[in-house]
């Protein structure tokens, strides 16, 4: 057996903890554009780079669990959703570390991001497509990145989150029917109202269906969290920039207080109006 620091039988060089997470590559990746580099601007850059690994985690747990509840493996698509759920719970406060820039020492580097903008974050686009929230639109903004690029119209055409869970469903004797697409409203509503109400069922009695009952719950989640980072963002912004446009051109501060009204799940929030609605009769 070789020695925690010694060489290998055969030789070759131990793995050692550096070489196994490529540490030396990953602190090297901070390129300030500022000349000289503002102080605030590696915490800028660090920030979002963290963001973007735990989106690569994210995605990956979001690919696996969909396995899982194609194989009707409630109970490992549930663990998988969890894991989210607590990746989650650490993306909201980070966005405060930010907050601890002073707005005039953001500004001091602010200009040397653009074009670049937060918009472009093909992974965070990923995410939404993935827990269903599918714009074809935003495919536009990554003309320039093939790769990022061909990923989301893959994204775009995969199933979802929500197409994993009704598909269980299904399977499990639910009288839950596909999703048509959201731009479909009518269709839309029409579903989410029939859906709503198979997933009563669930919710009535939960300990009958206590698997299903705690992947909906994850899945409500994993929607609340995302609802609260977006929510936090707005704030953080605003407090840097208050209503100045985005570094891509966007409105900023008014694009971004839009999206607090989305949702990965609403048919699952709706459970609740049927539930009182249930109990009351």
């Amino acid at each position: 057996m070789p020695g925690y620091f010694g060489a290998s039988l055969d030789g070759a060089k131990p793995l050692n903890y550096d070489d196994y997470l490529k540490v030396p590559q990953l602190i090297s990746l901070q390129e300030c554009k500022s000349s000289p580099a503002h102080h605030d601007e590696m915490l800028f850059i660090i920030i979002h780079q963290t963001y973007e690994l735990w989106f690569r985690l994210i995605l990956h747990e979001c690919d696996s669990a969909m396995v899982a509840m194609s194989n009707d493996d409630a109970i490992l698509a549930e663990r998988q959703l969890g894991r989210i759920v607590e990746i989650e719970r650490i993306l909201v406060p980070q966005i405060h570390i930010l907050e601890t820039m002073l707005p005039v020492d953001f500004l001091a580097f602010r200009d040397h991001l653009k074009p670049a903008s937060g918009f472009q974050s093909a992974q965070f686009r990923e995410v939404e497509f993935a827990c269903g929230l599918k714009d074809e639109r935003i495919l536009a903004a990554f003309d320039d990145q093939p790769e990022a690029l061909e990923r989301l119209k893959n994204r775009l055409l995969s199933p979802t989150l929500a197409d994993g869970f009704y598909g269980l469903l299904s399977c499990r004797g639910f009288d839950v029917a596909p999703s048509p697409e959201r731009s479909q409203t009518e269709l839309w509503q029409a579903w989410q109202e029939k859906t709503a109400k198979q997933l009563v069922k669930i919710y009535l009695t939960p300990s009958q269906h206590y698997e299903l009952y705690r992947l909906s719950e994850r899945m409500l989640e994993i929607d609340e969290y995302t609802s609260l980072w977006r929510y936090h963002h707005v704030r953080m912004v605003e407090r840097m920039i208050g209503f100045k446009s985005g570094t891509g051109g966007s409105e900023g501060v008014g694009y971004l207080q839009r999206t607090l009204s989305y949702k990965f799940f609403p048919e699952i929030w709706q459970v609740r109006n049927y539930l009182e609605n249930t109990l009351s009769t």
